[in-house]
């Protein structure tokens, strides 16, 4: 392809084939899965995530790829994917549906369920149990704080924010 074709070919991909409606649909708070069926191609990189951001999402996490990991890094975008991508997207996936129960490293996830996601990983918790799950999370959290406190304090540690 001439670059003007691929200019003209990538604006009816991104249009007709691989749009990102959903975008528009993210609300403050909002944690974004992605069902990309593990293909390895960066769907989402550093300029999309962040309009995502603006929208209000707190996060993004796809069985799939993501590319600009350094800056997504660097930006502070909360994202958690199965593959680091190269690819870029255009001609590997097509746009379906949006808003639907999805399966993401092997747990099926319903919209509105609650995701918990930190550097050890992503938990997504039924939006039934979450009231439950939350107040026992809690618990062990407080307790663990108390505990790992009393060893600072008794190794002349100074406290951090995980104590505290």
């Amino acid at each position: 392809m001439t670059p003007e074709e691929y200019t003209a070919w990538s604006g009816w991909y991104y249009n007709e084939v691989c749009p990102y409606p959903w975008i528009a649909t993210i609300e403050k708070g909002d944690f974004v899965m992605i069902d990309q069926s593990s293909v390895d191609a960066g769907l989402m990189g550093s300029n999309n995530t962040m309009d995502g951001i603006l929208k209000g999402a707190v996060g993004y996490v796809t069985n799939g790829g993501v590319r600009d990991t350094d800056e997504v890094i660097l930006q502070q975008i909360p994202f958690w994917s199965k593959i680091v991508s190269q690819g870029m997207v255009q001609g590997r996936l097509q746009f379906d549906v949006f808003d639907i129960p999805v399966v993401v490293g092997g747990v099926l996830v319903h919209p509105g369920d609650v995701v918990v996601a930190d550097g050890d990983g992503v938990i997504v918790v039924p939006r039934k149990l979450a009231r439950d799950v939350a107040k026992y999370a809690h618990q062990e959290l407080r307790n663990d704080k108390i505990s790992r406190r009393e060893k600072y304090e008794q190794l002349g540690l100074k406290p951090d924010e995980t104590v505290i």
